[in-house]
């Protein structure tokens, strides 16, 4: 079972040489787990899915918007894992707690352009890798060279994240830099991850991807727990 199940100091799991505030946990879900999310994901009901071009993906807790997340109920498997994640108390804010789940299925060769995922949710994200690794990649907004104090942070860093990790990131780094994953169909670990010394693959060693689905659990600021009817 997973050695993070105990309320765990997340600070040690701190990657040192990142611009700001990024944690890496490997093996924060077990192999039995990671079989079971991946289960899971896969039996959610078809329109469940919402097909974009490079991706597809599932929200669960509701769909986010600027008027606010109207609340739905979340399944008792997937309720799990974010108490698992609030028990890490990854928001500076103790009142905080996890309230959405963005699903991403990501085939080789796929990934995701450089964007933000913005004020809409408090500024910490936690995501979870099922199936595949990958190579999460950031580069500073160029509109904040010389606002916030972030003028004497780098321009870009990435971090490799492996099967049944846990990668944290809040700060500067979610406020300040734009991610993305490049489209390729495999990644080489070396030291351009600032994470590297933690991997348990070796130097120029070159990793296929496989069919990755990530979990990426966060807190939605503005939620709503009714529904409103339009009149006609």
């Amino acid at each position: 079972s997973s050695s993070y199940q105990l309320m765990m100091e997340v600070s040690e799991f701190r990657v040192t040489n990142a611009p700001s505030d990024l944690y890496y946990l490997p093996n924060f879900i077990s192999e039995e787990e990671e079989k079971f999310i991946l289960d899971k994901v896969y039996a959610a009901p078809k329109p469940k899915w919402v097909q974009l071009l490079n991706r597809r993906l599932q929200h669960w807790g509701g769909s986010p918007s600027k008027n606010g997340m109207i609340v739905e109920p979340i399944p008792s498997w997937l309720q799990s894992f974010m108490d698992r994640i609030d028990k890490l108390n990854i928001f500076d804010d103790s009142n905080v707690k996890t309230n959405h789940v963005l699903i991403n299925e990501y085939r080789p060769g796929q990934g995701i352009m450089p964007h933000e995922d913005g004020p809409m949710f408090y500024p910490t994200i936690a995501t979870i890798s099922c199936g595949s690794s990958t190579v999460l990649k950031f580069e500073k907004k160029p509109s904040e060279a010389n606002e916030n104090d972030a003028s004497d942070l780098p321009e870009t860093a990435q971090v490799f994240l492996e099967r049944r990790s846990l990668v944290i990131v809040k700060g500067d780094l979610y406020t300040n830099y734009l991610h993305s994953i490049e489209e390729r169909s495999s990644d080489t670990v070396d030291s351009t991850s600032c994470n590297f010394e933690t991997l348990s693959r070796g130097d120029g060693d070159k990793i296929e991807r496989e069919t990755r689905i990530s979990l990426t659990i966060r807190h939605v600021l503005k939620v709503s727990k009714f529904k409103f009817r339009l009149r006609t």
